[in-house]
C-alpha cells in the first residue's frame, strides 16, 4: 500500500472558504480519477499556527505505479486549480510513502 501525502498550510482568513472547496471540490475529483482506494483529511495538532492552519490530505493506493501515473497526467492540474483559486494563501508539498507494517 503507498500512501500520497499532501501538507497544505492554509492562511487563516481562508480556512473556512479552502475546507469547503477541498470537501466538495478537489477532494471528490481528485477521488473521480480511479487511482486511489481511498483518503484520509485531516488537520495538524501542536504545530506553530501563527502563519496559518495546517492540513494533510493523504489518498492511498495499492501500488505505486498508480501514484505515479495520478502525479504525471492528473496531478498538475489539480495543482494548477488551488494556485488560480489560492495562490499564495495556501502552500503545499508532497510526499509518496509505502506502508510497511
Amino acid at each position: 500500500m503507498f500512501i500520497l501525502n499532501t501538507t497544505t498550510l492554509v492562511d487563516p482568513g481562508i480556512v473556512a472558504s479552502w475546507l469547503a472547496w477541498m470537501k466538495d471540490r478537489q477532494i471528490p475529483g481528485i477521488m473521480a480519477t480511479g487511482f486511489f482506494e481511498r483518503y484520509q483529511f485531516v488537520r495538524l495538532v501542536d504545530v506553530d499556527e501563527s502563519h496559518g492552519l495546517t492540513f494533510a490530505l493523504q489518498l492511498y493506493a495499492t501500488d505505486r505505479a498508480a501514484c505515479d501515473h495520478f502525479q504525471s497526467t492528473h496531478e498538475p492540474a489539480f495543482q494548477r486549480e488551488s494556485q488560480r483559486l489560492w495562490g499564495e494563501k495556501s502552500m503545499s508539498f508532497g510526499t509518496l510513502m509505502e506502508v510497511v507494517h
